[in-house]
């Protein structure tokens, strides 16, 4: 019996820890390494030989956004705005072409931060062209990818790709 009840526990105890890692993703977490990015980053887009690139991360708003500025200081400058709400981490992209999509962390490793669709401004997500869903990957010291997809209406036609390294 006894043996019984200890088996009872450790697989009530397993079934919790699974659980530990499901559900939503540490956002606060998340968005700390996010600040850490914070700095001029240079390199290339969409393929890791492909044209240069320069991306800044600035805090901001007493530490509670982050701004990340794609190309600064041209004519094709976007801005996307990392912040907290209630503990999730969300990303409201200003795009060169108009609109706002919002995106919020559906997933986070230690390896990478995975953003999807969750609304936005001047679009309809049915229709328009836009910024769905994004990937900010973490890999090596340093260094980063980022991967934003693109969507006309409800399909994929092309994903955005810059791979960084911090300039020094």
């Amino acid at each position: 019996m006894r043996h019984l009840k200890t088996f009872a526990c450790l697989a009530v105890f397993s079934a919790s820890a699974a659980g530990a890692g499901e559900g939503a993703p540490d956002g606060p977490a998340a968005f700390d390494r996010i600040k850490r990015l914070a700095g001029t980053w240079e390199g290339n887009v969409a393929t890791p030989d492909g044209p240069r690139g320069v991306v800044r991360y600035e805090l901001t708003a007493g530490g509670n956004s982050v701004v990340e500025k794609l190309f600064p200081g041209t004519d094709h400058e976007m801005l996307t705005v990392y912040h907290l709400d209630r503990g999730a981490l969300l990303a409201t992209h200003y795009c060169a072409m108009g609109n706002q999509p919002l995106m919020k962390l559906e997933r986070a490793t230690a390896e990478e931060l995975q953003f999807g669709f969750a609304g936005g401004t001047n679009l309809d997500p049915a229709k328009d062209i836009h910024i769905h869903q994004g990937r900010i990957r973490f890999v090596g010291e340093g260094r980063l990818e980022e991967e934003w997809d693109v969507f006309d209406g409800p399909k994929k036609t092309v994903s955005n790709r810059f791979f960084l390294a911090r300039k020094l």
